[in-house]
This record gives structure tokens, sequence and C-alpha cells, in this order.
């Protein structure tokens, strides 16, 4: 059982919070101070060359809002009141980037939840009047200068997919995995076919071009948390033109990319990947998380997990098949990463460190600054090895009042090209324009990683900050939520 943390309200100071890196071998650092103006790494402009397009565009600041999936748009997948107010709020936070915007499905069947956006012929135009109100309320805001570059994230949920009923997954997976075949009760009847495969890359082309037509600057294709992107990365066990080497490993990445390209040659495109995973965690008696069992011995090393040093529970020091990725993002033009590391659904701790576990999860099995530490120190090597890729790192939210004074760091030691910000902007959307313009952190709105803004969709409620936000309050969900979480306590 791993030593007990202490919680972020008891670190006083910069000192004492560089004190306790120190203690617990967390290999970063801090400014000792706000910085303003000029003076601030997050004021230093970056001209970024879309390399697909040519197109130039100086980004003000070095904020970046991430691409979150929504659980509170219409059934056809257009956007509701509540996701338009969510959107809005993002114009308010100053940042210069807009990095996928939102987590999209490409087709209906692509959808982790009932009420997840979704951009067909048939919603293409009230997502593109969302776009132009985002963009609008941020110049009002801001000035032409604030204008974000905006993005969208394309997405198919692959094993996460759920049934239109929101009641159990319909789960769609690139291969038989071991282990998460085991844990979310899946088999052989779940793959898709190469037609199948094939079909959905020509969803997400068509969704590329609808894209476009709806105004953005740029897609984000997602190949992140284990989404059906990301599990093809290791279909080392898929038989055909999608699995085994590393060309037809990243053929369904890369055939969705040429037809983007090919259908909206103004397009810019991006990439949210995980830079590395860790085997699937269970909650163990205790409720701490602890990885699924895993023969050594007879299984031999872990290797379905991508840039993973085959343990389970580290990455590749020589990143030798993160760089052949990147190798591959360079032949298409790419040169904007939206970093992130591991999975919500089986090593969320690795992903979005947190204090506290939600409702159908399991407690930190380590401190959650050391899960901050392992993505900063891999996006850093990263930006070492390639300083002439745009990366925008992720991972601070549980830094709370420290974010900024990390990020400051991490900017100005050439740690990352830009900071993101995910849950975080739900509660507190004003952030980095506060920090920007000099004024203290309101403390009462700064998430603190209850995890309700999980634990709302998965209990099938709309999604938005329950414990901060008081618009998310003094819903009637609110009640329900808590409802919900003292039942599965009594379990």
């Amino acid at each position: 059982m791993p030593q007990p943390f202490k919680k972020l309200s008891q670190l006083k100071s910069t000192r004492e919070f560089r004190d306790y890196l120190r203690e617990i071998g967390a290999d970063f650092d801090l400014a000792d101070e706000p910085q303003s103006g000029v003076e601030s790494a997050f004021a230093r402009p970056y001209e970024y060359v879309g390399k697909i397009t040519g197109a130039r565009r100086v980004f003000q600041n070095r904020w970046a809002l991430l691409p979150m999936e929504g659980w509170d748009c219409e059934p056809n997948g257009a956007p509701s009141e509540l996701a338009r107010r969510r959107w809005l709020r993002n114009a308010e936070s100053g940042a210069a980037i807009f990095f996928g915007c939102e987590a999209v499905a490409v087709m209906s069947s692509a959808k982790a939840n009932a009420h997840q956006m979704t951009l067909t012929r048939e919603t293409v135009g009230a997502i593109g009047a969302l776009r132009a109100e985002t963009v609008a309320r941020a110049r009002e805001l801001f000035g032409a200068d604030g204008v974000p570059y905006i993005g969208l994230q394309l997405t198919h949920s692959g094993r996460f997919v759920k049934t239109p009923d929101d009641k159990r997954l319909d789960s769609h997976t690139a291969y038989e995995h071991p282990l998460l075949d085991k844990k979310f009760h899946c088999d052989a009847s779940n793959v898709l076919t190469d037609a199948e495969v094939e079909e959905i890359v020509a969803h997400f082309i068509d969704a590329g071009r609808l894209a476009r037509e709806a105004g953005f600057d740029f897609v984000d294709v997602k190949c992140a948390h284990g989404y059906l992107g990301h599990e093809f990365l290791t279909a080392y066990d898929r038989p055909g033109k999608y699995g085994g080497s590393f060309e037809n490993r990243t053929r369904f990445f890369r055939e969705i990319v040429e037809g983007i390209k090919s259908s909206a040659p103004d397009l810019d495109i991006g990439v949210r990947l995980s830079l590395g995973d860790f085997i699937p965690f269970e909650k163990s008696a205790s409720g701490i998380g602890k990885p699924m069992d895993w023969d050594f011995s007879c299984q031999g090393e872990y290797r379905y997990a991508f840039n993973g040093d085959g343990t389970g529970l580290g990455y590749d020091p020589e990143m030798k098949e993160l760089m052949q990725f990147i190798g591959l993002l360079d032949e298409l033009g790419i040169s904007m990463i939206g970093s992130t590391f591991g999975s919500p659904y089986y090593n969320p701790h690795t992903q979005r460190p947190a204090a506290f576990a939600v409702a159908d999860g399991y407690l930190p099995p380590e401190d959650p600054l050391l899960g901050v530490a392992r993505q900063l120190r891999i996006v850093r090597e990263l930006k070492k090895r390639r300083p002439d890729l745009f990366v925008i790192g992720s991972g601070y939210t549980y830094l709370q009042e420290y974010l900024p004074l990390v990020g400051e760091w991490v900017l100005s030691t050439a740690g990352a090209d830009a900071i993101g910000l995910g849950r975080s902007i739900l509660s507190y959307p004003q952030m980095a324009a506060d920090y920007m313009s000099g004024r203290e952190l309101d403390k009462r709105r700064i998430c603190r990683t209850f995890g309700d803004c999980t634990n709302a969709p998965r209990a099938g409620l709309v999604s938005g900050c329950y414990p901060l936000d008081e618009f998310y309050r003094g819903r009637e969900e609110a009640q329900t939520l808590k409802e919900i979480k003292q039942l599965q306590k009594s379990k």
C-alpha cells in the first residue's frame, strides 16, 4: 500500500511545494511568484506554420484548451443550450489555441454516450454557428488578436462506444486484448472487420470536410486514451492490413489523414496522442488501484501499452516506437501535438492525476504529483528530441493554484510550447485570462479534482462542475448525483 500523501491544501507556499516535490522525487519545479506582462513565459508569442496548408498564425499566448467529451448535446449530436454555455465560457479563457475544442464523434455509432456531439451533414450547420458565436465572443472580450486558433477533435470511441440508450457498452475493438476484453466484457465478436474499418475511415474523412465547411481552422485526429485510433497502435495481434507491422498498425490513422488532406486541403491537422500507456488497473480490496494480473513468466512482457517498457508500469526510455510515429507525422505534414498519457477508463491516475476516486474508480496508487511529473517529463523528453514540433502539455489540473507557476517553469525551460487546460475549465474558465491580466486567482473556483465532472456523466447526467459551478449546483441533477454517490458508497 502506498504511503499517505499530502494534499495540496497542506502546502502553503511555493517553498513548501518545492520541498515536497523533492521529498517525493517529483522532478519538476515552479516559478517563485506569478509573472505578468512581457515577463511571463505565457505572454511570449509563437509563430506557428501549418505544414499542410502553409498558413502562418501567431499565437499571442501559450495557453491552450484541451478537447473534452460533452454529455449534454441533442440526441442527433447537435449542440444544446448547455453545450452552447460551455463553449461561450471557453471563449472567456483568453487561450490562444482551442485544441480540438470538443471531442466530436464522426458517426452516431462512434459515440461514447448518447448525448455526445456528432459531426454529420445534419449537425454541421449548428456546430458551425456555435463556432462562429464562440469566436465572436472571444473577439468581443479580447479584440482581434484574442481570436483563438480553433479546432475540432474527431474521434471514434471504439471499445467505449455506448448503446443509444446509454445502458451498456457496444464495443468496437481493433483486436482481441488479453486484459481489456476481460475488464470490459468483450470478445472476438467485438473486433471490427477490415470492411468496417474502411467505413469508419470514410466517416472521419467526411467529418474533416464538414469541419472545414463549419469554419474550423484545424481538426485533431484522436490517437489517445484507449479510443479506436489509439488502440490500433498496439494491434500487434490483428491479422490483415490493419495489424501486425508498424506500417499496418498506423494505416488507420494514415488513411484518415491522407483522406482529409485530399478532401479539405486548406484544413490544418493536429493529433491528440497518448505519449505512453500503462497496463489496465482495477480497484483492490483496500480501494486503491492495482495493476491487473499479468503472468510475465508465461505471457512474456506486456506489449499492449504504446511506447511502453514491457513492464506495463513505465514508458520506453528510448521512445523508439513513439519517435517512429513522430516520423510518420512528419511525412504527413503534422507538427501540432496535444500530449496526454494513458486512459481515463483503465488507468486514470496516469491520465488525469487526482486525489479523489471517481465513483466507479479507485484511489490513486501513487501521489498524484508523481503522475503530473510523468507527463511533464515525457513531454520534455519529446521536445528535446524534436524542438521543431508544437507540443501542448497536459495533466496540469491537479496542481490547482500552483498550475500557472509550474507552467511558467515548463515554458521557460523548453518543456512544452503551450500549457493545456482540460476539466479545470468547467469550474473556472477565466483562470488563464485572470492570470495573464495580473489578477489574483479566484481560489473558490479552482478545480480540486473531486471527480463529479466524471461521476455525473457516468451516471447518465449532463456534464458540468457540480461542486463549484453554481449553475450546475442548482440543477436537480446535483441532488440525483449525491444520491447515486451515497448508494455506491454503501455497496
